[in-house]
């Protein structure tokens, strides 16, 4: 393939329009998915290894989630409000806080109190603010036409930053344990690099000009009406919010540690294997985001987040059809090749179809029904994963349920087209 047609298909030129702010929060992205990156791979054996039981870091890790959602939704929704720069700066100080309570501590009530009103990713995934009201942000510095482009790359890069923490991670605590570290003194030292770069996160924060804050009138407050930081737009976002809150519930059915315990169960895959899988499975992912930009400025936002959205989830259910291990790879690999083209896309038009003033809360609502959403279904996943009889079960709830949200999704949406669609 020529490279200048590479080129165009990745649409490197979006990234020469990222301002200084832009370029800042590329960087935010980045140290945040590798800190969070890193603390997935030893949270978990940190606690025990403190001390506490299963069932006691299960709890804490619920709370911790809980109370993220929480923290995200009162930040985002006053952040167009208050000042974007200073709710970001506000979720690094209270990253910087979890990350040291829990390095300097083993006590239960201290570490869930640290947990619920700090910010702690056990997962990997973005918790707290930052996602939402970057995203605003991103909106406000680059041009229309751009942002699904940038939103791509901003997804690229996380996934990027996630994978490289935790090879950081299991590279380090591995080291430190060969010059006969304890296990739980080399998984503390990762937790102190997570708060490490959670201030690292406050300085960078600090460096945002006012370009990235919402709009203001003249008297130096914005327009927003309501509690919830949306005025005009909430009847918009909140359908959006429960499509989002069913999709999300659809995919909480194979999240990948069911799928990758699937596997196990289905044809004896060993964790090693596995881990290739899903590497494999996430870098098409990540790059599979790039391309969606080229099909949104062809297709539209709506269409494009339908048409590859809606057959990645009749691959799904196909996965455990498949006889045997190499078609079920290869089959979750086609999955994942288009599964996350609706994820820049999706960012991008709530981008859109939301007043500039509203965005922060409007991502901050939308990413909150998510993760409500992904939540719930683990513990009914859970229930037929015990019995052997309905292990193939999740796979099929899952992608009947996401593509009832793709065929509802345009239905409501497709005639609301984003600004830079109908121009």
């Amino acid at each position: 393939m020529p490279m200048n047609t590479l080129a165009s298909i990745l649409n490197r030129s979006a990234l020469q329009h990222l301002t200084r702010d832009g370029a800042l929060l590329f960087l935010t992205r980045f140290a945040r998915l590798f800190s969070y990156g890193a603390l997935s791979v030893v949270l978990v054996f940190y606690l025990t290894g403190l001390g506490l039981s299963e069932s006691q870091t299960g709890i804490l890790l619920t709370l911790t989630l809980l109370g993220d959602t929480l923290v995200s939704l009162f930040l985002t929704t006053q952040a167009d409000r208050i000042g974007r720069r200073r709710m970001l700066i506000t979720g690094a100080i209270l990253m910087v806080g979890a990350g040291l309570i829990f390095a300097s501590t083993n006590n239960f009530l201290f570490l869930v109190v640290a947990g619920t009103i700090g910010v702690i990713s056990p997962s990997g995934n973005e918790v707290g603010p930052f996602l939402s009201i970057e995203q605003a942000a991103l909106s406000q510095v680059i041009p229309a036409r751009q942002r699904t482009a940038v939103f791509a790359w901003y997804t690229l890069i996380g996934a990027v930053a996630t994978a490289a923490g935790s090879l950081f991670a299991g590279l380090l605590t591995q080291r430190l344990q060969q010059a006969e570290v304890t296990p739980v003194g080399s998984e503390r030292a990762i937790i102190l690099v997570y708060a490490a770069l959670g201030f690292l996160l406050t300085l960078l924060f600090s460096r945002l000009s006012s370009a990235a804050e919402a709009h203001r009138d003249a008297g130096g407050s914005t327009t927003v009406k309501g509690s919830l930081g949306i005025g005009s737009s909430r009847a918009v976002v909140l359908r959006l919010s429960g499509l989002f809150a069913l999709d999300a519930f659809g995919g909480g059915f194979v999240v990948q540690s069911f799928a990758a315990y699937w596997f196990y169960l289905r044809f004896g895959v060993n964790p090693a294997t596995l881990g290739g899988i899903f590497f494999g499975a996430n870098v098409f992912a990540g790059v599979s985001a790039l391309v969606a930009s080229r099909l949104a400025s062809r297709f539209g936002l709506v269409k494009t987040m339908v048409y590859t959205h809606l057959p990645s989830n009749i691959l799904l259910i196909l996965v455990p059809l498949m006889p045997n291990l190499s078609l079920a790879i290869l089959v979750l690999l086609l999955r994942f090749s288009i599964s996350q083209m609706d994820v820049p896309t999706r960012q991008s038009y709530t981008m859109a179809i939301v007043r500039a003033e509203e965005r922060s809360a409007a991502a901050g609502i939308t990413g909150v029904a998510r993760t409500t959403g992904a939540a719930l279904a683990p513990v009914f996943a859970g229930l037929l994963f015990a019995r052997p009889s309905l292990i193939n079960l999740p796979f099929f709830i899952a992608g009947a349920l996401k593509i009832a949200y793709d065929l509802l999704l345009y239905r409501a949406f497709v005639r609301l087209q984003p600004p830079e669609e109908v121009e």
